[in-house]
């Protein structure tokens, strides 16, 4: 069920951490923590590699060649190499930096909730302010850095990795299936970093290794229908359903909260 959770959330702009933290407090069951979740997100970014597989081999063998070979430096390709290089930084210094509170303390629905509804409320205002014109062609290095930025917020469980990049983005003036396209090409470095990262934990016996495979490949295939769904989807309709989905599940696990049917840890 958690994979299924990971593959429909991971690159929807709701939160894939947020659900794998709120689906089992409200099923009663234990946290399955947060080295389960980076792991498993190694399934759903499998479905990005897949899925995008001729632009990455594209994008890799461009960049490589431009390090030797200055007129394939101004290529696309090449730029969007450096750019999904130089956008993973943000993250992965904040996310080592504040490895101790992400995997404890940041695993609070109280902020989990909390998150839901601004980040959410923040790519309404983002929707609405965007021009939503420029392409991922249009990408320069300003963008890239500020888009890896936003990607940061997604440490925090119920902001979502794919909501705050492509809040990013739409704040740039960038269409929304760009949007969706670059953050998904921008997740693979970070996700697939963090997802090694846990994965050590599975040889200290802290991580149980069948129930997380089964987990990632479940993730996997139900992630790789999501992308083809929401790239189609977001070239007909805003973002404006899944804001109402993130405020108002935001709102029910605040109430809950409050009325003590269910604990914040």
């Amino acid at each position: 069920m958690l994979g299924v959770v990971q593959g429909l959330t991971e690159f929807l702009p709701i939160s894939s951490s947020g659900h794998l933290l709120i689906v089992p407090k409200l099923l009663g069951w234990k946290d399955p923590g947060a080295a389960f979740t980076a792991v498993i997100q190694l399934g759903t970014m499998a479905a990005v590699v897949i899925y995008f597989w001729r632009d990455l081999v594209r994008i890799l063998t461009t960049w490589t060649r431009s390090l030797w070979t200055p007129e394939l430096r101004p290529h696309q390709d090449a730029r969007l190499g450096w750019y999904i290089g130089l956008g993973t930084i943000p993250v992965a210094v904040i996310g080592l930096a504040l490895n101790g509170f992400i995997e404890n303390g940041a695993r609070n629905l109280w902020l989990n909730a909390s998150s839901l509804i601004v980040l959410g409320l923040l790519l309404m205002v983002a929707e609405w302010a965007g021009i939503g014109k420029r392409e991922v062609a249009d990408l320069n290095l300003r963008d890239g850095l500020v888009i890896g930025g936003f990607q940061a917020l997604a440490l925090i469980p119920g902001s979502s990795r794919s909501g705050s990049t492509m809040t990013g983005a739409l704040f740039l003036g960038y269409t929304r299936e760009a949007a969706a396209r670059y953050s998904f090409l921008l997740s693979i470095p970070a996700v697939v970093l963090s997802g090694l990262f846990e994965l050590r934990k599975a040889f200290d016996g802290s991580l149980q290794v069948v129930p997380t495979a089964i987990a990632t490949v479940v993730s996997f295939a139900v992630g790789y229908a999501c992308i083809a769904w929401l790239l189609k989807f977001l070239t007909r309709h805003s973002t404006n359903v899944f804001v109402f989905y993130r405020v108002a599940l935001g709102g029910v696990l605040l109430g809950l909260l409050a009325a003590g049917a269910i604990s914040a840890t």
